[in-house]
């Protein structure tokens, strides 16, 4: 199983975390059910940027973006070259490391 890599994040993985994954999952639902709360406005639909990521190891194992996707990560907050959205990186058989942003362009958290 892959492992998914979440570096530190101030407020929504203040020590990282270290997650055995199964191929197939996106990283965004990775995120979610081992508690890690990426904002995610649109419901995991690509309609928005709030599950924005970085893929600092393990980019070139994924599939790539979309159109859709590519689109959507042109409005995102602190655009990178290894800048995904969460719910449309699907884990292939490599471990990723993933950073999450500080900030999204939503100015008030959903609370999801």
């Amino acid at each position: 199983m892959p492992q998914v890599i979440f570096l530190p994040h101030p407020e929504l993985c203040p020590d990282g975390a270290v997650i055995e994954a199964k191929s197939g999952v996106s990283v965004l639902d990775v995120a979610l059910s081992n508690g890690i709360g990426i904002e995610h406005a649109c419901e995991k639909v690509c309609a928005c940027t709030t599950c924005h990521v970085l893929v600092r190891e393990g980019f070139d194992s994924l599939d790539e973006g979309d159109e859709l996707e590519e689109d959507m990560l042109d409005k995102a907050w602190g655009l990178e070259s290894d800048s995904r959205l969460g719910c449309q990186a699907i884990i292939k058989d490599a471990d990723l490391v993933i950073e999450i942003p500080r900030y999204t362009v939503n100015q008030v958290s959903e609370g999801h």
